[in-house]
């Protein structure tokens, strides 16, 4: 991690007001919608939103979901969430301080999503974070994120470099494997944006290359 978490959560509660506003690309709108749909609660489900900001995933899957919990490092964004579930009248997410290595939950979770956030992590921190991902035990885990799947332009990086530590397609599927998961769908948005879908090892079907 290139800024401390606190450094990151006084950042981005800074922008928080105007962050829906900044975000709105194509490439982000489009790896956004592929979380929700690859996501794919049930009303039975519980739904876990690691790195939540101020909570589109999180508030796009609760109609669908039995609930959904939304973590972040920064009370500002998930204020903004907090703000957007009252208004659209959701009672069953609930937004609290969280962190991807120390989510701050142990309750029951069905599906874990991330969208946009584990970039701000090195790899191994994305390790140590996927391995508690899976600790947790959900059946399904979703990510989208700034993602190399090839030698990324440094003329046109999809982030920025003094904050932001994106990893390779690879390395992720590699964490991924190691932590029990199965690799079972490989979405690429740009060649610096993608998502990747991993089920419990054995509950999906064949691992697609990540190459």
């Amino acid at each position: 991690m290139k800024k401390t978490i606190e450094e990151h959560a006084d950042r981005f509660s800074q922008i928080a007001a105007d962050y829906d506003e900044t975000q709105s690309s194509d490439e982000y709108r489009a790896c956004a919608s592929l979380v929700v749909d690859h996501a794919d609660p049930t009303p039975d489900d519980v739904v876990l939103d690691l790195g939540t900001g101020t909570g589109a995933i999180a508030l796009a899957l609760a109609p669908r979901a039995k609930r959904v919990v939304g973590r972040d490092i920064s009370e500002g964004m998930m204020e903004q969430a907090r703000k957007k579930a009252e208004k659209e009248g959701l009672d069953n997410v609930e937004f609290g301080e969280g962190r991807f290595r120390d989510p701050n939950y142990d309750g029951e979770v069905d599906i874990v999503v991330s969208n946009f956030a584990m970039h701000h992590l090195s790899d191994e921190e994305k390790r140590e974070a996927i391995q508690t991902i899976a600790d947790l035990g959900p059946r399904r885990f979703v990510l989208g994120d700034v993602m190399f799947f090839g030698e990324p332009n440094p003329d046109e990086p999809f982030y920025s470099p003094e904050v932001d530590d994106p990893a390779t397609v690879g390395m992720l599927a590699d964490a991924l494997t190691d932590a029990g998961f199965a690799l079972t769908a490989v979405e690429c948005v740009h060649e610096q944006v993608g998502v990747l879908v991993a089920e419990r090892a054995g509950d999906g079907d064949e691992v697609p290359s990540a190459e």
